[in-house]
């Protein structure tokens, strides 16, 4: 395993780098193929390719489909390795992507290796669908994941557990961006500021009214990170903008929330907004991954391995799936710390007992 996982982790594959996430791909479709599954190619033009992986090892037909997801991108660019090398220690292997998320992607291939192996029949097909542009929103594979989704009677995330407990991901937020534009009028600071209407005030004002929208009990917050506004210290600034990001737990406060920044008004005389933007992924509510929980739980228990789960703050390809009904569980892939950072690293240990729970899951839902 530690092997495959520093080969992955050597081949560097950031989002926007088509041809490096292309050739990340090429090995993981070679480890595939060597065991025995059907790889199909999905060409894209300006991201990297995706990859759809079908696996089925039954009797007579399959019952049904399973859906496992995984992305080849990361958020390092291509040379990160050079700061921050594979390397095992401590119980540990450290590296670009270790945890979030080629880790998981190996433990994928030894679960399929451990199915063949203990000649387990599987009672439906599955396909892993590795994408290339998770880690940039999921614009080329959004489709093709919903797709999937809707074929399939469960969705297995292996993004990186939370924590180091190894918690299953069992809700996600809703995930959003709004932008605020403000056009004001432009005037003399000196000469003529009552012909003016000053954009960043605007802004300004909005943005204290906005941060009332939080809502801690709810897990609703509204953060405006980007501003910009104004030309000269002594002109009247008559444009800003504002980038916000909003996140909710439920679906219902996602839509209340968007009807809120949809409906601003203005504060100044004369001064225009837009809004434009919302919310890209809707929540993974624990009402579509409660049941997948429960029975990944008595799994582990067999294997004397506790499992635990937690809330995420942050979205993931299960939302998509969770969005559309289709009973999720994310947090299945590597046990770990560090996520986009020089300190990302898996705990060795962790990685065979987590392909083994996704073996049996594959084997059993």
């Amino acid at each position: 395993m530690l092997h495959l996982l520093g080969a992955l982790v050597r081949a560097e594959s950031p989002s926007l780098d088509k041809a490096a996430v292309d050739d990340c791909g090429e090995l993981a479709a070679a480890e595939w193929e060597k065991r025995g599954a059907r790889v199909e190619v999905l060409l894209q033009k300006h991201r990297g390719n995706h990859l759809r992986v079908t696996l089925w090892r039954g009797r007579g037909k399959p019952t049904g489909q399973l859906l496992v997801l995984g992305h080849l991108d990361t958020v390092y660019d291509v040379g990160a390795l050079a700061r921050m090398p594979f390397r095992v220690s401590r119980g540990r292997a450290w590296g670009p992507g270790t945890f979030d998320m080629k880790g998981g992607l190996t433990q994928a291939l030894f679960a399929a290796a451990a199915l063949e192996r203990c000649q387990i029949p599987m009672r439906k097909r599955v396909v892993f669908l590795w994408t290339s542009d998770e880690e940039v929103g999921s614009e080329t594979s959004r489709k093709l994941i919903e797709r999937e989704a809707r074929r399939s009677d469960a969705a297995l995330v292996l993004e990186p557990a939370q924590g180091v407990n190894g918690d299953l991901k069992t809700s996600r937020k809703a995930v959003g961006e709004i932008k605020l534009e403000v056009i004001g009028r432009a005037a003399h600071a000196g000469l003529d500021p009552k012909n003016g209407v000053n954009a960043v005030h605007e802004i300004a004002l909005q943005i204290a009214r906005l941060v009332k929208l939080n809502h801690n009990r709810l897990g609703t917050t509204v953060n405006a990170d980007i501003i910009h506004g104004g030309t000269r210290v002594n002109v009247i600034a008559d444009r800003a903008h504002a980038v916000i990001d909003v996140r909710a737990v439920r679906a219902k406060d996602m839509r209340a929330l968007e009807r809120r920044l949809r409906g601003l008004d203005r504060i100044l005389p004369g001064a225009r907004l837009r809004v434009t933007g919302g919310f890209n992924r809707a929540p993974l509510e624990r009402k579509v991954t409660a049941a997948l929980f429960r029975h990944a739980q008595n799994l582990a228990s067999q294997m004397d391995l506790r499992l635990c789960e937690s809330a995420a703050g942050g979205g993931s390809d299960g939302n998509l799936t969770g969005a559309l009904g289709v009973p999720t569980l994310d947090g299945l892939g590597a046990v770990g710390s560090g996520a986009h950072s020089p300190s990302e690293h898996v705990v060795i240990r962790a990685m065979p007992e987590r392909a083994a729970l996704l073996a049996a899951l594959l084997a059993t839902i």
